[in-house]
């Protein structure tokens, strides 16, 4: 044979039967939720502030955490009875059928397409304003990141995971050793949270202001649900996924409230609420050229693991429509050597570096926005059919 067949799960290739490898454990899960989403600590939840004061910010990443604890659980139990490559997708076309299956599956190329093009503009604009040249521009760091990122996804997800573990769990880190280098038991000799956090000004809009600061809450967590992508690819899907995604919620949880209260310690919420690197200028306000450098270093490594993990992820969720012959099954093609769903891989790229050179960074993240909110909305449908067509206990 010289085409590609779809059969069942896997992929014939001139006659070989190729598969997606089971190759991941929970730490891979783990970096792949928490890489994805681990950005949002570093620039935008802040925003959130502009809109409501600091402690609006506060309310809704509480908030926020409790819906997308329960995203992470809803994931874990589903995925982990439908475990094949497009997560939601294939979730969607089990429980709900196949119109709703292609609709979250376009959702969701959509959404980590355009969260990998945020992702790469936010690495370049960072990378411009370390280095202060005047007529320096993003472009050509935009496009190295996006296709030297392709390239390790072409390669192979157990390498591609493994990377973004490493570059997650160095970004994680920065934050922990921000956190306990400012004395955060003690306010007054670094921090000084009850100087800028006031009964005054603590919300400055009123409770209107804590709803229009949910939109940007929404960054704290946005992508964790992203775990369900590997369902194909771990070894134990029913032991991978939720402990993998479970620990990311924790991390992620954790993670939020520790940047949370060092930057509102550090920076006004009229400055806080504008900035784009938060974590970065809380670095520079300690006064410390280690921690500011550290800081510079984890927004890239964070910026880097989240469009590594959003090329894995939109990658998939092509892969799985080409497989079931919503789009053209050439798509469903798996490497033979990579075992990696290479064509779908290598069709995203130029789309991607399209969007990055034609939109801006609000544009790209607005995008992927609306198309991860329109994807959460199927999800109460879907655990509520499921529940009725697999009441607990029904599946063994």
């Amino acid at each position: 044979m010289t085409t590609a067949v779809e059969t069942g799960l896997t992929t014939t290739i001139h006659g070989d039967r190729v598969s997606l490898l089971r190759v991941l454990g929970p730490a891979h899960v783990w970096a792949l939720g928490v890489g994805i989403v681990l950005v949002g600590e570093f620039t935008g939840w802040n925003f959130a502030a502009d809109k409501g004061g600091a402690l609006a910010a506060l309310i809704v990443c509480w908030i926020v955490g409790l819906l997308y604890t329960s995203v992470a659980m809803i994931d874990s139990e589903v995925t982990s009875t439908v475990a094949a490559a497009g997560g939601q997708y294939a979730q969607a076309k089990h429980i709900v059928g196949p119109l709703m299956a292609f609709n979250v599956a376009l959702f969701l190329v959509f959404a980590y397409t355009m969260l990998e093009v945020s992702d790469a503009i936010l690495l370049g604009d960072t990378i411009v304003a370390k280095a202060g040249v005047e007529g320096l521009t993003h472009n050509s760091f935009i496009a190295a990141t996006i296709v030297v990122l392709a390239w390790l996804n072409y390669r192979g997800v157990l390498m591609t995971l493994n990377v973004n573990f490493v570059i997650t769990a160095i970004a994680y880190v920065s934050i922990v050793i921000l956190f306990f280098s400012v004395s955060p038991w003690t306010q007054g000799a670094v921090l000084k949270l009850n100087e800028l956090v006031t009964p005054a000004n603590a919300l400055p809009y009123g409770w209107i202001g804590v709803i229009a600061a949910f939109q940007f809450g929404i960054w704290y967590y946005l992508g964790i649900e992203g775990t369900t992508q590997a369902a194909e690819e771990v070894r134990s899907p029913a032991r991978s996924l939720p402990y993998g995604t479970m620990a990311g919620m924790i991390t992620l949880l954790i993670a939020a409230a520790m940047t949370w209260y060092v930057c509102a310690s550090l920076m006004p919420w009229e400055y806080l609420g504008i900035t784009y690197y938060p974590l970065w200028d809380a670095g520079k306000l300690t006064g410390s050229p280690l921690l500011e450098n550290l800081l510079f270093i984890a927004t890239l490594l964070a910026a880097l693991a989240s469009a590594n993990g959003c090329i894995n992820d939109a990658a998939r969720a092509w892969f799985s429509l080409g497989r079931d012959r919503y789009l053209p099954s050439w798509f469903s093609a798996v490497h033979p050597r990579y075992r990696t769903p290479y064509r779908s891989i290598l069709f995203l790229l130029p789309i991607a570096l399209a969007f990055a050179f034609i939109a801006d960074l609000n544009q790209a993240i607005t995008f992927s926005i609306l198309s991860g909110v329109l994807q959460y909305t199927f999800m109460s449908i879907n655990i509520m059919m499921f529940r009725k067509k697999w009441p607990l206990g029904s599946i063994r």
